[in-house]
């Protein structure tokens, strides 16, 4: 039997996706939070849980299992957490934070737990960021002192769609994915690449172009692109399909119109609406009426020729507005969110109605579960608490396909038993 050990795993993100490959069993689930714990043994009853803060306990005190999935502390890795990266450097004049310290410390539970656990495989996820660390060589070097080979692989949650559906979601992660000298490597060039449409060589396994020579780690469009791998077409940029940030909205849910709030929104927030209303949300004269071929057109084109009747309306598309953080402000919801964090409700979704300014437009914020649906969770995945934390529980978590993939490329190597991706079948 194949098993597998969580760590510091959020809402169990990384079981939902490593059960989902055939062979896999859960065997652990470990976390400091109680109420991530708790949702994880409502979820998966099967497995063993631990409430415990693992940087403080002897690893014997858990089961060797053959694969483990880590996910060390990723907050104070990350430049979004708002303090500058040379921070993390202890200095005369300037010793970092001891939380912040604490947090990236926990990276040296993973080699901790490696060394008496000897896991035949070892996947490790963290924020892009991570691999800017001032001891990331060192924390390497100490995984190949144990006889450890890997790969550092970057892939965004969107784009993890070989077995299955991806996440609708931009989120971009760090993935170390390692293997016992003597153990067969995974393929992650069949499991981390996604498939995309060339116009000259139709569907392709998309490979990763950096943008500066040397680099092996970054962030979607920011350092790498996906490109033909075919030189005939000159290796042409290609886009992979992703899922669009509607597929997860709850459109039966009401909304409020933006000037009938009983509390304004942020300036700012309004701010990002409007640009967002220009950007995006074009309106449309649609008639209601009528003889049938007529269409719709854009409101900054000129209208079709007035009649007696009232048969025209006003129909604006929605569009995701961006609150807080990231490299956005607003985006439409054919495309993906960008990264839940577990920092709170940060996405505002805006409703198409009849408008006669960005006032009239409906307004309201994404539930918890649109959240958990962001993360690509099971519908019936339940997460516990109240509402801020089960957006905490989602923006902590592994997303599930994301995990899914990388657990099949080891599980395929483990056992030598080919595991189809499901993109290949449709290719």
């Amino acid at each position: 039997m194949i098993t597998m050990s969580d760590f510091f795993c959020g809402a169990g993100g990384s079981s939902t996706g490593a059960v989902q490959v055939p062979g896999v069993r859960v065997e652990l689930a470990a976390n400091h939070w109680r109420l991530a714990v708790e949702t994880h043994n409502t979820n998966h009853p099967d497995a063993r849980h631990d409430i415990a803060d693992l940087s403080q306990v002897d690893p014997r005190r858990y089961p060797k299992t053959d694969i483990a999935w880590l996910s060390p502390s990723c907050t104070n890795h990350s430049i979004a957490k708002g303090a500058r990266r040379a921070t993390q450097d202890s200095t005369l004049f300037g010793a970092p934070d001891a939380a912040a310290e604490r947090s990236r410390a926990t990276m040296w539970d993973v080699v901790r737990f490696a060394e008496y656990h000897r896991y035949r495989y070892l996947l490790v996820e963290n924020v892009v960021d991570a691999r800017e660390w001032v001891l990331w060589p060192a924390w390497s070097s100490a995984l190949t002192a144990l006889g450890y080979e890997y790969r550092v692989v970057s892939l965004n949650s969107m784009h993890a769609q070989a077995l299955g559906p991806a996440a609708p979601q931009s989120r971009d992660r760090l993935y170390v994915v390692a293997w016992r000298r003597g153990e067969t490597a995974p393929d992650l060039n069949r499991w981390a690449r996604p498939m995309a449409d060339c116009p000259q060589h139709g569907r392709v396994r998309a490979i990763q172009a950096w943008r500066r020579e040397g680099r092996t780690v970054g962030k979607y469009k920011s350092q790498y692109t996906w490109r033909c791998p075919r030189v005939e077409c000159r290796n042409i940029e290609v886009h992979p399909a992703v899922r669009p940030a509607a597929d997860i909205i709850d459109w039966s849910l009401p909304v409020t119109r933006i000037a009938d709030r009983p509390r304004p929104l942020a300036d700012k927030t309004m701010a990002r609406i409007r640009a967002g209303f220009a950007a995006y949300a074009r309106p449309l004269v649609v008639p209601v009426e009528g003889r049938e071929g007529k269409r719709a057109r854009p409101a900054d084109e000129p209208m079709r020729t007035c009649t007696a009747r009232n048969e025209t309306g006003l129909a604006v598309p929605p569009f995701v507005a961006e609150l807080r953080g990231g490299g956005s402000k607003y985006r439409p919801v054919s495309r993906p969110l960008s990264t839940v964090t577990a920092s709170g409700n940060h996405h505002g979704l805006v409703h198409g109605g009849v408008v006669g300014s960005v006032e009239d437009l409906g307004f309201r914020m994404l539930t918890p579960a649109e959240y958990a649906a962001a993360m690509a969770f099971p519908s019936e995945y339940v997460l516990l608490g109240t509402k801020r934390e089960r957006v905490r529980l989602a923006g902590n978590a592994v997303t599930p396909p994301a995990a899914r993939d990388l657990v099949a490329a080891v599980v395929e190597a483990m056992t030598g038993e080919e595991i189809t991706p499901r993109l290949e079948l449709a290719a």
